[in-house]
């Protein structure tokens, strides 16, 4: 039986780069890790990271794209500027977000996390509205995944430290924490 977890006040976009859990792991979700994208760096709108997780980038569209030239990587959702929600992965499927990582001294945080990626970047502070869709789309997956508590989430620096900052010093963790009233 597949169990299917899909954001209903989402927008649903295609996605290239997602895979089934590991057997014995639908159940073991239990890890929320924040991110920040843009593309190109500092750029807001656009389509690029639609395009980027459809397997989709012409890296030819910008200098910077070059080094994303046969990347595969996704995210479960994505949350824009002006608060929408866009969700690429079924939450209950693994997204391609963490890269090596682990928490806890456990590996592979794709096999038991979600990954939601906030539009923006490490120095740039995010919007109220990415706060407010953010604590939404956070408690609905607290409430369909309990075993992720307050001690687990997490930004992608934290599973990844040394090589990766994101969501970074712009992003609140205090304003969030608070919000979720957990």
């Amino acid at each position: 039986m597949h169990l299917t977890v899909i954001y209903p006040i989402a927008q649903h976009r295609p996605c290239a780069f997602y895979n089934t859990r590991p057997l014995g792991s639908k159940g073991d979700v239990s890890l929320l890790v924040i991110h920040n994208i843009s593309l190109p760096a500092g750029y807001f709108g656009g389509p690029y990271i639609d395009a980027l997780f459809a397997g989709q980038l012409d890296v030819h569209a910008h200098p910077s794209f070059a080094d994303l030239t046969g990347l595969q990587v996704s995210a479960h959702a994505c949350i824009r500027r002006d608060g929408s929600v866009l969700q690429y992965v079924d939450f209950a499927q693994r997204a391609w977000h963490a890269g090596v990582s682990s928490f806890q001294g456990r590996a592979g945080c794709n096999d038991y996390s979600i990954g939601i990626e906030l539009e923006g970047t490490d120095t740039v502070g995010y919007t109220d509205a990415q706060y407010d869709a953010l604590v939404q789309l956070s408690q609905f997956l607290i409430h369909t995944f309990p075993k992720i508590t307050m001690g687990r989430i997490v930004g992608h620096n934290d599973i990844a430290p040394g090589r990766k900052t994101d969501p970074g010093f712009a992003f609140d963790w205090c304003r969030y924490r608070q919000s979720l009233h957990l």
